[in-house]
């Protein structure tokens, strides 16, 4: 088996002599296909030049613009919701404060409401006792001179019955009821004393 290698080995040997002559390089460029491909990359080149170059280069500049102007319009809605924020937040404190004010006047108006009625009470108290004290020395008049008048009648009743003579002089019969009122009210007073 070596041999058949040895032997298909210079063959080879033989026929790379003979079409070492006839074979090209593959590394060496033919001048005409070289001259052709350059001709034809600067048409592609100045094609694309004159036509996508321009087209690419505004949507790059479109995209920019949009890029800057939403960063510049992200930065102007911050500002702004930073602006609204610190209205809402002194709007919340004078609304905390408005709240503060209204919840103080609320309590002194209910001082105020609760001393007003306690003063109106004692006074109604006090009209009511002075007119009932008044109603009761009105009644105790009345008493007593209704007890007085059925006293002297009782009195000279009793004596008419004693005397056994009919009073029906007025003008006596009052005289002495009244002396004998005033008799009584003497010695009330006088135990009382």
């Amino acid at each position: 088996m070596i041999n058949v290698i040895t032997a298909a080995t210079a063959a080879v040997l033989a026929a790379g002599e003979e079409g070492a002559e006839e074979m090209p390089s593959v590394l060496a460029v033919p001048i005409d296909e070289l001259i052709i491909g350059i001709i034809a990359f600067l048409i592609v080149f100045g094609g694309l030049a004159k036509v996508a170059l321009p087209k690419i280069k505004a949507t790059l500049d479109e995209r920019a613009d949009a890029i800057e102007g939403g960063i510049e319009r992200a930065a102007k809605a911050e500002a702004e919701a930073k602006e609204l924020a610190e209205q809402y937040r002194a709007q919340l404190a004078a609304a905390r404060e408005e709240a503060s004010a209204i919840r103080t006047q609320a309590q002194a108006d209910r001082s105020a409401i609760i001393d007003e009625a306690r003063n109106e009470a004692r006074t109604a108290a006090q009209q009511v006792t002075s007119q009932a004290e008044a109603q009761l020395a009105a009644d105790r008049s009345q008493a007593t001179s209704a007890l007085t008048r059925q006293i002297g009648e009782m009195a000279v009743t009793l004596a008419g019955k004693v005397v056994g003579q009919s009073l029906s002089d007025d003008a006596r019969v009052r005289q002495t009821v009244e002396d004998f009122i005033t008799d009584l009210e003497r010695q009330a007073q006088g135990s009382a004393n």
